[in-house]
């Protein structure tokens, strides 16, 4: 066992799917500015502004509120930048040690890099619902999205989990 304070400090580069996972998730941000970028002056004083469990619109707000999806986005693209950047502050069990420590780096930042671009292409996508029901393009997705994005935001802590016990 290795205290938190005394992990070594790897440098493992990015995985194959670390780097697929980034382009995907960067490319559907950037995608969902731009697609704003160009509805912009089309969009009504009011979109959707929240959702119901059911995916129904239970509050319309101003257009601006719509730069809310995208500021919490790069939020999010910050903080788990960072967290994976240092993989030797996360919390790994008792069983780390120097010679399974690179193992457990790897599976834990592939687990926040999944997490930070699903969160990138979840809020995308809500992003394009909003704005897709404000100009009447659709009705929306109904329940099927919210369960859907729920869903997605659990499976790779799920997976990371798992894979993290198979470590010894």
């Amino acid at each position: 066992m290795i205290e938190k304070d005394y992990r070594p400090k790897l440098d493992i580069p990015k995985t194959a799917s670390e780097k697929l996972w980034d382009i995907i998730g960067y490319t559907a941000f950037l995608g969902s500015l731009v697609f704003l970028g160009f509805v912009w002056g089309e969009l009504p004083d009011e979109v959707p502004a929240h959702y119901n469990a059911s995916g129904e619109v239970d509050r319309w707000g101003s257009k601006y509120e719509l730069f809310i999806l995208p500021g919490i986005g790069l939020f999010i693209l910050l903080l788990m930048q960072l967290f994976e950047r240092h993989p030797e502050t996360h919390n790994y069990p008792e069983r780390i040690n120097e010679k399974n420590a690179r193992e457990f780096y790897i599976n834990s930042r592939k687990m926040i890099n999944l997490i930070k671009n699903l969160c990138l292409v979840i809020f995308s996508l809500i992003l394009i619902e909003s704005v897709s029901i404000a100009m009447e393009w659709t009705e929306g997705s109904g329940p099927w999205l919210f369960i859907l994005l729920t869903i997605s935001a659990f499976v790779p802590i799920i997976i990371g989990m798992l894979k993290q016990r198979k470590i010894r």
